[in-house]
């Protein structure tokens, strides 16, 4: 049995998630909803909609015309992860649920399906997701790609698939086409650009389109992951793949129970620094006073948040200062926090940040947990010659500390307001969603416009 058969039979299976697994596809249902709301008149999302076809069914969340389904799984997917305030499974990193439920939920209203189809098409393509990208940890970034770009796609596939009730055959079919439709390199790290927000619309649409493909007969090879041309070969070719943390346990231990809800609209790698930063704050310590602060990290993490370090000391734009941890550090100390308006273009030039920014250096730490574990650091040397220090073991929002359904709610409703919703709104999405949850209908009417 090849990975592809092994992952369609477990899809097979398949049938009402258990309910850890359904309290997190609500938790991504409503954070992904919230999002889609905060970042829709960004520029980015006015572009991705301009370049949209006219005409269509499905709900672009946000904007008042209907799509076709590729595009409305662009639009959402884009939206949703063009923030970076997404969702993370830690292992990998990669963000599921800006893939997988743009792709579910286009299907769903574009094919008629209920919630229950919904529910089963999430858990399963989350599921191969967070499992894919453990088959090689780091490869895939080393060799220059992003893992939520190009693992989104067969998983997403899958996932269309098993909402589809595509039988096991043809499911596999839909893992072997997206393979080729796969894509997304991180060169958007040089320039702060917008591809990575493209990312997770682009593995959501590729994602629909092969399960489609293959529902209508197209074909792809079942060997497409392990093959000797096969995905991982081409996308994280510097390692071998083991495929025991994808397939072992497949079914009976959900991996995605530990998926991370982020607290910072910032790269999730950088979170627990932010934390330090908002720690060392509250002691009352000024910024003129601090000389230097220096983080221990693991080195997994430099090439994309510390290096180059003059380039992280002064990031272009506030998006690129969503992945400079130096640019994370500085506005979470001196703001208290770190939501949409610490990544503004106008905030990444403020010479205060980058007076502060340019005070933060790192130390790789052999021993750090990376990417297992994300943990973080700061030591702060002030002028009168004194030390402070602040660690974080762990990710707020992770297994470890998970945000509770109060505070994701709370998020959701958040980023909603921030988007123009006003409670009314936000209410009436709220209870489409848990439609969707009870295996009621998909009613995504009252989240147009």
């Amino acid at each position: 049995m090849t990975v592809a058969e092994e992952i369609a039979s477990f899809a097979a299976g398949v049938e009402k998630p258990p309910e850890a697994v359904r309290r997190v596809i609500r938790h991504l249902l409503f954070d992904v909803t919230g999002l889609c709301v905060a970042a829709r008149e960004r520029d980015y999302v006015r572009a991705v909609l301009a370049s949209a076809s006219p005409g269509g069914n499905v709900t672009a969340i946000g904007h008042p015309r209907g799509l076709g389904p590729y595009d409305a799984a662009l639009v959402n997917g884009t939206a949703a992860h063009g923030e970076d305030f997404d969702d993370t499974f830690e292992g990998g990193p990669v963000h599921a649920g800006a893939v997988v439920v743009p792709a579910i939920l286009a299907a769903a209203e574009h094919r008629g399906l209920d919630g229950s189809a919904v529910m089963r098409g999430v858990s399963v393509g989350v599921e191969i997701l967070c499992r894919m990208s453990l088959v090689t940890p780091q490869a895939i970034h080393q060799a220059g790609f992003h893992p939520t770009a190009v693992i989104g796609a067969p998983a997403a596939a899958a996932g269309v698939a098993t909402a589809l009730g595509l039988d096991e055959t043809r499911t596999v079919h839909a893992i072997g086409i997206a393979g080729s439709l796969s894509s997304g390199i991180i060169e958007y790290l040089a320039d702060g650009s917008w591809t990575k927000r493209l990312h997770a619309g682009n593995a959501a649409q590729s994602g629909l389109r092969a399960a489609l493909l293959a529902e209508g007969g197209f074909t792809g090879p079942a060997t497409v992951l392990e093959g000797a041309h096969g995905f991982y070969k081409a996308f994280a070719p510097s390692r071998s793949p083991d495929f025991a943390p994808l397939t072992e346990e497949l079914g009976s231990r959900w991996a995605l129970e530990s998926l991370a809800f982020k607290p910072y609209a910032c790269g999730t790698m950088a979170q627990p620094f932010v934390d330090c930063a908002l720690e060392l704050a509250r002691t009352g310590i000024r910024a003129d006073e601090v000389v230097n602060m220096v983080c221990e990290v693991g080195e997994g993490t430099v090439h994309r948040l510390w290096e180059p370090l003059d380039l992280k000391h002064a990031p272009p734009n506030g998006y690129a200062g969503k992945f400079s941890t130096p640019y994370c550090i500085a506005v979470g100390f001196l703001d208290g926090k770190a939501g949409f308006e610490q990544f503004t273009d106008a905030r990444a030039k403020d010479v205060s940040v980058l007076a502060l920014a340019a005070k933060v250096f790192y130390a790789i730490d052999p021993d750090n947990e990376y990417p297992r574990n994300f943990s973080g650091h700061i030591r702060a040397t002030l002028r009168d010659g004194s030390t402070r220090e602040a660690r974080k073991p762990y990710l707020r929002g992770g297994a470890q500390e998970p945000l509770t359904d109060a505070e994701i709610l709370a998020k959701f409703e958040e980023n909603a307001r921030f988007g123009g919703w006003t409670a009314e709104r936000v209410a009436a999405a709220s209870e489409a969603l848990d439609r969707i949850v009870a295996s009621g209908p998909v009613d995504l009417t009252t989240m147009r416009g």
